[in-house]
C-alpha cells in the first residue's frame, strides 16, 4: 500500500474506529492486521500523523486521537478521506487563509511577472467559458489566487496556502453551484487582475480581502447553522 494511502486511510480509520469518550483507539498489532501489513509500517505511519498532531502515542497507554489538536495539514488530509471536519477549526482557516492571500496580492503587484499575467489571463478566459456553459468555477477559482500566491516567488507562501485549497476541494463544487457566485467571484477576479496588471498593491489588498469576505460569511453561516458561532480569539483560547 503506497504511503499518502495508508495515511489517509488510517488516518479515516482511526478517526471510526477511537473511543468516542477517551480518543484511544486499536492498538499498533491491531492496525497492522487489519491493514494486512508490519507493525513498522503503521509505526511510520503513525510517526507523521502524531507529528501532524492527529494522533498522540502515550507509553504503556496506548494510541489516541485528537482531531481539534491537530494541523492545517492534517485538516487537508481529513479532508481528502472524506472525513467530516471541525466547522471552528475550518472558519479559523478561512480568517488565515485570508490574511496569506491579502499579502500575497500585495506582494504579487511587485512581484509577478509577464508570465503570471498571461497564466490569470488563461484562468479568466476559462472561467468566462465556464459561466457561458452554466459551469462552476471550482477549478478555475483555485488556480486563479494560487497563481497570484506563485506570483509571489516564495515557494513556502505556495505550499501553504495549496493546503487551505486542498482542504476546500469537497466543499468549492458545492459553494459554485450557484450561478450568480460564480459571476460575481469571476467579476470580482477581474478587477483584482487589473489591480495587479496596474502594480496598485493598495487596491490589489482590498479588493482581495472584500472577494474573500463572501467565503467567510459563507463558512459563518454554516457554522450557524450548526448552532456554533465562531468566536474572537481570547487569552483564554490561546
Amino acid at each position: 500500500m503506497k504511503e499518502k494511502n495508508l495515511l489517509a486511510e488510517l488516518a479515516a480509520y482511526l478517526f471510526s474506529h477511537s473511543d468516542k469518550e477517551t480518543g484511544r483507539t486499536p492498538s499498533e498489532r491491531e492496525l497492522a492486521e487489519h491493514f494486512g501489513v508490519s507493525r513498522g509500517q503503521i509505526r511510520e505511519a503513525l510517526a507523521i500523523l502524531e507529528a501532524m498532531r492527529i494522533v498522540e502515542r502515550r507509553a504503556k497507554s496506548g494510541i489516541y486521537i485528537d482531531t481539534k489538536q491537530a494541523s492545517v495539514e492534517a485538516m487537508a488530509l481529513f479532508a481528502r478521506a472524506g472525513l467530516p471536519l471541525d466547522p471552528i477549526q475550518i472558519y479559523e482557516t478561512v480568517e488565515l487563509r485570508k490574511i496569506h492571500e491579502i499579502k500575497a496580492a500585495e506582494l504579487a503587484c511587485s512581484r509577478a511577472t509577464e508570465e503570471n499575467f498571461e497564466r490569470l489571463r488563461e484562468i479568466l478566459k476559462a472561467s468566462e467559458e465556464r459561466i457561458a456553459a452554466g459551469e462552476g468555477l471550482a477549478k478555475e477559482d483555485r488556480e486563479f489566487h494560487l497563481e497570484i500566491v506563485r506570483a509571489t516567488k516564495n515557494s513556502v507562501f505556495h505550499n501553504v496556502c495549496s493546503v487551505y485549497y486542498m482542504m476546500g476541494e469537497q466543499r468549492l463544487p458545492i459553494y459554485f453551484n450557484d450561478p450568480e457566485r460564480s459571476v460575481r467571484s469571476h467579476a470580482e477576479h477581474i478587477q483584482i487582475y487589473e489591480a495587479l496588471l496596474r502594480r496598485d498593491g493598495n487596491l490589489a489588498q482590498a479588493l482581495m480581502s472584500a472577494h474573500l469576505q463572501g467565503a467567510e460569511s459563507y463558512w459563518k453561516g454554516l457554522i450557524e447553522g450548526h448552532g456554533e458561532e465562531p468566536q474572537s480569539p481570547t487569552l483564554e483560547r490561546a
